[in-house]
């Protein structure tokens, strides 16, 4: 029997979280979850290592390889093969920015709680 899923700490919910290819859309879509798009995140945008990344989404490296894996097929079966991309879904939870974990010390989240107020 698996181990349950352990939960990962994602810093930053998609701001967009569908995509449509331009053209005749097929109908299909492929779900990326929310792990692991913040896994693309760290890993391609952010530059992280893969161990820094798990440290980030609070999981071993191994775990965060295999996340970033099944992310990165993901990504080239939505491109060749021309489907849609739906960001939903996965265990994780909101980073706040109470946490000493998160991998930017300037971390929005880490601002005074009255500069919070005004971006809400």
């Amino acid at each position: 029997m698996p181990r349950p899923t352990k939960c990962r700490r994602v810093c930053h919910f998609p701001e967009t979280v569908e995509f449509v290819p331009k053209g005749e859309a097929s109908g299909e879509y492929l779900v990326l979850t929310v792990d692991e798009f913040e896994a693309i995140r760290l890993i391609d945008r952010e530059g992280l290592s893969q161990e820094e990344c798990g440290a980030q989404l609070c999981v071993g490296r191994t775990t965060a390889q295999k996340i970033y894996e099944t992310a990165r097929r993901k990504l080239a079966d939505i491109l060749v093969l021309g489907l849609s991309l739906k960001i939903e879904g996965g265990d994780f939870n909101l980073c706040n920015g109470n946490t000493e974990l998160c991998y930017k010390r300037d971390c929005a989240k880490r601002q005074s709680p009255a500069v919070l107020r005004t971006e809400e």
